[in-house]
Order: structure tokens, then sequence, then C-alpha cells
């Protein structure tokens, strides 16, 4: 048996008078892999085990829950209701145990440090990679972990204490958490020979008859926007959404219209035919910077939350912060 095999989970069985239970990590494991991959196969190729490995690990679970989890039909494994309800609490558990695995390395290792970092799209892509290697080049030895997600599961995994810093668009959805507000003035792009271009601020009437990429259509930029060209009197021409706004800059630079984005990605040097301009009357986005009410700092998260200020005050709307 190897080191992750002696993590167990008896606590709820305990509070709830049901018999104790050893919950193997490697079972939780293969519940993950077939959930995701749907065969026995593929989820023996994820996880370099074979297939009669995976089977009995998933038997041994489903004999120690008391309930079946996968429906068997030719080799294909569908997920039961009950499968369903536990993937969120399993995925969960096990990464938090494999940050204790990371903590546990640095300090082996001797690593000064080392801090985690989930981010939405709008810094996952074009700013938080630069900032990253610059932070590492100041702080040598410092470990710096980078996820993306949704701002709810980011605010859900800050407020649990298993990431140190969340970036997130405003309001802060869960409690537990305090936050920064970094207000930002979206800018317009466009492809750089567009007829637009030669213009030095862009205004609602300007985009009359053009193709528009949306962020999602409800979006805080989304609904500024449909106010505007509401109070102009001119309709909007949404041809297609991005849901981040670094996918709405390669939308453009591809010929799929026109975007409002914030600043951090469209004023970005990609060198790919794309320009910005500044539009009026100003739209605005806010993005928050999170960390838990309830959880102590690791080391190296003053440091970074200092940095992140840094790089992002050129971008931000004077005494947004």
């Amino acid at each position: 048996m190897n080191a992750k095999e002696k993590h167990s989970f008896p606590s709820f069985f305990e509070t709830t008078g049901m018999p104790p239970m050893s919950l193997k990590i490697r079972h939780l494991e293969v519940f993950k892999a077939l959930f995701e991959a749907g065969s026995v196969s593929q989820a023996a190729r994820r996880l370099s085990l074979t297939q009669p490995a995976v089977s009995i690990a998933l038997s041994n679970l489903e004999e120690e829950l008391g309930f079946r989890l996968f429906h068997r039909n030719r080799g294909f494994f569908a997920p039961t209701g009950e499968a369903a309800q536990l993937r969120d609490e399993i995925t969960q558990g096990l990464m938090a145990l494999a940050r204790i695995d990371r903590r546990a390395d640095e300090i082996r290792q001797g690593w000064a440090g080392g801090v985690s970092i989930a981010s939405n799209g709008v810094m996952a892509m074009n700013f938080l990679p630069a900032l990253i290697g610059k932070f590492q080049s100041e702080f040598p030895g410092t470990h710096v972990e980078l996820r993306v997600q949704s701002s709810r599961q980011i605010s859900d995994w800050t407020a649990s204490g298993q990431i140190d810093i969340g970036l997130t668009d405003a309001p802060i959805p869960v409690a537990g958490l305090t936050g920064e507000t970094f207000a930002m003035e979206c800018v317009c792009i466009m492809k750089q020979d567009d007829p637009l271009a030669v213009q030095d601020v862009i205004a609602p009437a300007d985009l009359e008859g053009r193709a528009i990429v949306g962020v999602n259509g409800d979006h805080a930029v989304d609904q500024q926007l449909n106010q505007l060209m509401s109070g102009a009197n001119v309709p909007l021409g949404y041809k297609s959404f991005s849901y981040y706004y670094s996918i709405a800059r390669n939308m453009v630079a591809a010929g799929c219209g026109l975007a409002i984005v914030d600043p951090i990605n469209g004023k970005a040097d990609l060198k790919d035919g794309v320009v910005w301009r500044r539009f009026a009357p100003r739209i605005v986005h806010e993005s928050m910077m999170i960390t838990s009410r309830n959880h102590a700092s690791g080391q190296g998260r003053g440091e970074m939350e200092a940095a992140i200020r840094r790089d992002l005050a050129p971008f931000l709307i004077n005494g947004s912060y």
C-alpha cells in the first residue's frame, strides 16, 4: 500500500452512527476517471492501470458505499444519480489532498513557499502568466499554481481554503470572503483595417449595422452596452458570444466583428492584427481579488497580492481600489 492509500474519511459515518468506512484514494481516482471517461478502458489509460484493476476498485467502492455508481452497458459506464451527487465532493476531496501533497513537497524541497491562484478568463491568458514569471524572478524558489474556472467555483475554492487568491468578476457570490474591487474602462477592439480604426473614440452610433461579439448576453459589460445602445436608439447586432474576453479577441482577429472587452485583453500587444479604441460613454468591467476570511494565508500570498495590485494599476480607473 502506498502513502496515498492511507488517507481515510470516517468522520461523516462516525457522526451519523453509520459503520465507519475507509475510502481509499485510488478508489476515488477511479470514480473520477470513470465519470469523465465513460469506459473502463479509457479510465485505465488515464490512471496507468489495468482494466481489471479499475473494475475491482469500482466494485470495492460500490460495496463500501452500499449503492451502485454506474450503469454498465456494453463497456460503457453511465453515472447513476447517486454518482452525480457525489462527484463534486469527491473532486474537491482529491484536490484538497493533492494540495497537501504539494505543500509537503515544498517543505521537503526547501522551497521558499507557495501560492495558489484561481482566475476566470479575464486575467488568465494575457495578464497572469507574465506576472507569475516576474514574481518567480523576484522570489526564486516560490511555487505558483494557477487554475482557471468560473467565478462561482473560484469563490467556493477560496472560501474553503483550497485556493490562496481568487480573481473573479464582481460581486462576491459566496460568504466567508474578503475582496478588493478593480474597476477598468473597457475598450472597443477591431481589425486594424476596419473603417472605424481611423477614429480615436467609438460611440454607440458607430456600431449600427455592425456584427458584435458579446460575452454571454447577460454579462455586466453586455448589459451596459445594451443600455447605451438602447438610449441611442441604435439596434445592437450580436452575432456571436465568446464567454471569455481573450476568446472574443481571437474571434475579432478572425473577422467575426467588433467587441467591447476589458483593457487587459483589449490592449495586449499580441501582433494579431487587432487594434483598440476608446469607447464612449464609458463601459466598466469590475474584477475582484478575493481571499478567505477563515483560513490562514500561506507563504507568498501577501507578496503575490502586492504584485497583482502593482501590475493591474496601469489598467485601472483612478481610485478604483
